[in-house]
Formats: structure tokens, sequence, C-alpha cells
């Protein structure tokens, strides 16, 4: 079978194609055939050696892919041969908190991930998609769906009528607005880009603010919230933390994701004290998290945002799309 490997990890030239033998299914797994995928910012990074130490040039890249499956190992009963089903992005969180015990099992990162045609995963990992759902929708959810869906849900704690923002209009934002749509949510979106507030709007987003020409944005935030957002999904990074907490509502919960602009100096944080605002990381999330996410999709008859589809074959043409940061919503690849 054909797969990806990242390479010397230089830059998208280094990605390339190499055949392995098909993968067996052991006690625990099932072997999926993939059949789409789609890209984070974070495949980018690993691709030119920003995300962390660097991997093994054999790595497989990408988490997010869906597939049906082919076989299962001994043991498993949660999915059988024929099941279409979309797979998780740490393969061993099922659910509860974030520990130490997942670290490693974020694919295309810390171990094999699902660019290839086969792969084997573990069962536990695997979420079954509806019949209305198409492999290219169910290839999207498990990295951007799932980090909005915590920074938003579990850890922002979001109720009807709270007001989110979202931070630009990448894949997490995106799914930001449509998960505030689906829970009545009021949400401000903020981009470079006029054009690509207005289409975040039609998508639901109540109101767009372009930092760009407008010097206050957070000043316009909280004027467009009537007080500031009460769950903020920060994915600039620290940088722009001090921005996010004059968004913020009092008690407003922000979820820090991003790692795109650092700081260049020390953190003022009076401002985090003074509006009682809860800070905290965002490490994407569990399967029951993806699972829910799914659900509030369907009965909210929405489906993900896709921007652009390439062939497998053509691969890298996905990640030189996405590190051109042009597009609005997923860029997925169909085998």
């Amino acid at each position: 079978m054909k797969v990806y490997e990242a390479g010397a990890q230089k830059g998208v030239e280094s990605l390339r194609t190499v055949e392995r033998p098909e993968p067996k299914a052991a006690a625990g797994q099932a072997v999926v055939r993939i059949k789409a995928n789609s890209l984070n910012y974070r495949d980018v990074m690993v691709l030119h050696g920003w995300y962390g130490p660097a991997k093994p040039e054999t790595l497989i890249p990408l988490s997010d892919g869906a597939g049906e499956v082919l076989s299962v190992g001994e043991g498993v009963t949660r999915v059988k041969p024929g099941d279409r089903v979309a797979i998780s992005f740490f393969s061993r969180w099922v659910d509860g908190p974030w520990g130490p015990q997942y670290f490693g099992s974020d694919l295309g990162g810390g171990s094999d991930g699902t660019l290839c045609e086969m792969g084997a995963f573990p069962a536990e990992a695997l979420v079954k998609l509806p019949d209305s759902w198409s492999f290219e929708d169910g290839a999207c959810l498990p990295c951007a769906g799932v980090t909005a869906w915590n920074a938003i849900v579990e850890a922002g704690k979001a109720k009807t009528g709270d007001s989110v923002l979202l931070i630009g209009t990448g894949g997490v934002s995106i799914f930001g607005v449509q998960i505030a749509k689906a829970l009545g949510l009021k949400a401000v979106i903020t981009s470079s880009s006029d054009d690509k507030l207005a289409r975040a709007m039609s998508l639901g987003a109540s109101a767009g603010v372009n930092y760009k020409t407008t010097a206050d944005w957070p000043k316009a935030v909280v004027e467009a919230t009537g007080g500031g957002a009460s769950v903020i999904v920060e994915t600039a990074g620290p940088g722009n933390l001090e921005k996010s907490f004059n968004a913020s509502a009092f008690n407003g919960r922000i979820g820090l994701i991003g790692g795109f602009e650092q700081a260049k100096a020390p953190i003022n944080t009076m401002m985090l004290v003074g509006k009682n605002i809860n800070l905290r990381g965002i490490t994407v999330g569990s399967r029951t998290m993806m699972e829910n996410l799914l659900a509030a999709m369907v009965k909210s008859n929405q489906k993900p945002v896709i921007d652009k589809v390439v062939d497998f074959k053509d691969a890298g043409a996905a990640y030189t799309h996405m590190k051109s940061q042009t597009h609005l919503g997923k860029i997925v690849i169909k085998h």
C-alpha cells in the first residue's frame, strides 16, 4: 500500500511516498481503509520541523482521517468490517480529563497518522459516521472541530445566550461559529478580510470585526457582545492574550490554543485578575468530545465547511494551500 512519510521535515518538499505492507489488526485494533483526510496548521508545522523535536523521517503525517473498517482484531466489538468511521486525534484518550498517559498517542505527531491508504488504529479511537455524512465530512472533525468543542463547551462551559469570540477564520474558529449556532450562542469573529467575515456571518456569526481596519478591536468586541465575550477561543497565541483580556467579559473563560503569535514582552495580567478571567490551555480533546460534537452538528443540520478538496496523489498541494492561509474552512484530501 502507499503511504506518505514526513521525511527530513524541511518543508512541504520533504513529503514523500513509499510502499509498505498492508497492516494487520492486532488485538484491540481495527484496520481502516482511509477515504479522506483533512489538514490543520499543525501538519504544516510538522513538515517544517516547527512542531517540537524532529520526528522520525518515517512518520506518517496528518491527524485527521476517515474511512471504512476492513478488519478487526481480537476482542473488538465496538466496530465491524464495513463501518464508516472517523479517527480520534488522541487514539488512547476516550473520555475523562487529559493526562500524561495520552502523550504520544496524537496521530501524525507522536504516532503514525492517517495520510496512507490503510492504517491500524485502536478500535476505541473510532467514531461511527452517520449515513448522511461523507468521508470528507467526517475527516474534518478530529482536530479543529474537537478543539473548538473543548474550548467552548467542555472547558468554556458555555450556556445558551453566552457570547463566544473566535479569533481569525481558521478551521477551529469556523467550527466555533457552527458550534455556537448549534447551541444557541452569540458568535463574534475576527479577521483581516472583510470577505471572510461576510462568509463567517453567512454561516451563523452574529458580528464580525476586522482587526486590521479597527484599531481597538477588543472594544468593538465588547460593544458587539454587550459587555465582553463570555468565552474566547484564543487561536492566535500568547502574544494576543492582552487583547483577549480586554475583549473578555467579567468572569470570562479563555481557551488558549494557538502559538502562532508569541509574546514579545511580559504579558500584563492585571486585566486577567481584575475581570476574574479563567485562562486555560486546550489540548484538542477526547473521543467522547468528538461524539458529542458530531451529535450536535447532526441535530442542528450542519456539516463541516470545506474550502478545497485535492486528490491523494497531490497531497503536497493541500499543504501548500494550507500554508498560504487564504482558505476558509477545511482543506481535504480525497482518496
